[in-house]
């Protein structure tokens, strides 16, 4: 697992929030923008030292240049993410199965935190959703 984070704070919410949310997301950022409230697929995680973390997969997105990333929250044992972290990685599937890895080059990952960050700031609040 890649060691460096990527944390966001968009508003009275976090995004690491949501896996675990059962607000109705007008908290998240207002008028900055909110997570859709939908239910976060997860993902296990195997580690280098064999333990397994759990995660909620909050989106995944394009890179141009690079590929396909994936932005995942780690969970506690409560299904919760008290320290509201975001991993990234590289992303892929091989037919219907997940495929993960770690981002290696620094290049790369800041341009998929980059990435994420506007995906974030970018999001549309769910009165934006209703007006349109």
């Amino acid at each position: 697992m890649s060691e460096e984070s990527y944390t966001t704070d968009i508003g009275a919410c976090k995004p690491s929030d949501c896996a675990s949310c059962t607000a109705d997301c007008s908290s998240a950022g207002g008028s900055n923008g909110t997570i859709p409230r939908v239910p976060n697929p997860t993902i296990k995680l195997t580690l280098e030292d064999d333990t397994v973390l759990e995660c909620a997969v909050l989106t995944t997105f394009p890179v141009e240049g690079f590929g396909e990333y994936i932005a995942l929250v780690p969970l506690n044992q409560n299904g919760k993410s008290p320290e509201g972290e975001t991993y990234l990685f590289r992303f892929s599937e091989d037919g219907d199965n997940p495929v993960v890895s770690n981002i290696e080059r620094e290049d790369e990952y800041m341009a998929a935190a980059e990435a994420f960050h506007d995906f974030i700031a970018n999001l549309k609040s769910e009165k934006d959703l209703e007006e349109n």
